[in-house]
């Protein structure tokens, strides 16, 4: 048994533009490190567009039609003043949330144990009709809706350590109780959701961290709070909005985690799906800005990932 890394050279394509932050470097920074001799044991696989049929069980068939022929010819297409298309951002967006499709149905399938993606554009801002926050497609929810409507899970868990809320993953899922949700995030912070009186349908765990927090908030707010809700829910597999922009050295927000805290938490989402879901993970790379801090922080969850 392996840990599965799925990715695409569509992803490093996409291009927002010289000065955006979700550049490519980014993705080219986790690689780089994945590239090292620890990490020779990951089997990688190439991640294959996602099927229209996945993507609807996200977003309406219109919005994805639409966003698709937005897609320029040359130059660049604001959505709006964060996210950018570019020639190449409807191939990238197809692989990225397809690689999270690929990854689930190889998990399921006792293919390996887990698995990460990493793709670029990132995708928990996604509503599903909307897109926005850098994010086309929400990559981590249709993986989610496929492990549910194909594989037939009666309960999938989304855990998102991203510095961001998800607002579009909670947007999908908040009336929703076979899925669950739960989200550490700067608070106050784009995009203005959530509070943690946002709760759904009771499936829905959101936990606000005050601008400079760090490790001792962070492993608080998973301890008391989302590791009890997520054992409850008794998740059949995990997924893993992997943000590491919480980290200290990310110029986009203000929250001071280190790449412990990423081993540490990672740690703690294994046992609960050994637990109650065969050890069945799935992660899919979010944010992370300052190139080092990313491809450190990266190799910190993939170290536990491979470590089962």
């Amino acid at each position: 048994m392996t840990t599965l890394l799925y990715t695409h050279p569509a992803c490093l394509e996409h291009d927002p533009g010289p000065y955006h932050p979700e550049s490519p470097a980014r993705l080219r920074a986790v690689l780089e490190a994945l590239d090292a001799p620890e990490f020779v044991r990951l089997e990688r696989r190439e991640a294959p567009e996602a099927a229209t049929e996945d993507l609807v069980r996200v977003h309406p068939r219109a919005f994805v039609e639409r966003l698709l022929a937005a897609v320029p010819a040359s130059g660049h297409r604001g959505i709006d003043a964060d996210t950018i298309l570019s020639p190449a951002s409807g191939r990238a967006a197809l692989r990225a949330a397809g690689a999270v499709v690929a990854a689930v149905d190889a998990v399921i399938a006792g293919e390996a144990d887990n698995a990460f993606c990493a793709v670029r554009p990132p995708g928990h801002h996604a509503e599903p009709g909307r897109a926005m926050g850098f994010c086309l497609f929400n990559n981590i929810a249709v993986g989610a809706l496929r492990a549910r409507e194909v594989h037939g899970l009666a309960r999938v868990a989304v855990i998102d350590f991203d510095v961001h809320h998800g607002n579009g993953t909670q947007a999908r899922f908040a009336d929703d109780a076979s899925l669950f949700y739960a989200s550490t995030h700067q608070f106050p912070l784009y995009p203005g959701t959530g509070a943690a009186s946002e709760t759904g349908v009771g499936n829905i765990v959101n936990v606000p961290l005050r601008p400079m927090s760090g490790s001792r908030e962070f492993r608080l707010g998973m301890t008391r709070t989302i590791l009890p809700a997520l054992d409850a829910f008794r998740p059949e597999m995990v997924l893993i909005s992997a943000g590491f922009d919480a980290h200290r050295n990310d110029p986009l927000a203000q929250l001071a985690l280190e790449e412990a805290d990423y081993t540490w938490v990672t740690e703690q989402l294994l046992e609960i799906a050994h637990r109650h879901a065969g050890g069945r993970v799935v992660a899919a790379l979010e944010g992370g800005y300052d190139l080092a801090a990313l491809a450190a922080s990266a190799a910190a969850h993939l170290r536990v990932l491979m470590s089962v």
